[in-house]
């Protein structure tokens, strides 16, 4: 399935995207963006699809994006905060909690 995987920021939705090879939504993550951070609000995989990886692409592409924009991170989403917990290598994205 990995091959047939493409997480894309549509923006114009203000959410990540991950579409099979046909183009078909498999899953994706709502956020708010405002000048220095990006706040992940809800993240959901098409039942279907369940279980195969699709949020965990979406969240490690997104974070990786939003490391490469100096984007600070605040995981408002459980989904981002369960994995952002297992993935310490983000640690240093998170927004302190005053921000």
């Amino acid at each position: 399935m990995d091959n047939e995987l493409t997480v894309v920021d549509a923006k114009e939705q203000n959410r990540y995207e991950a579409r099979d090879a046909n183009g078909g939504l498999m899953g994706f993550v709502d956020y708010r963006r405002t000048e220095g951070l990006i706040t992940f609000l809800h993240a959901e995989t098409l039942p279907e699809y369940q279980g195969h990886g699709v949020a965990g692409r979406i969240a490690s592409q997104s974070l990786d994006e939003a490391r490469q924009a100096g984007l600070q991170v605040r995981p408002a989403c459980p989904y981002y905060q369960q994995y952002l917990e297992k993935h310490p290598e983000y640690a240093d994205l998170v927004a302190e909690a005053g921000r």
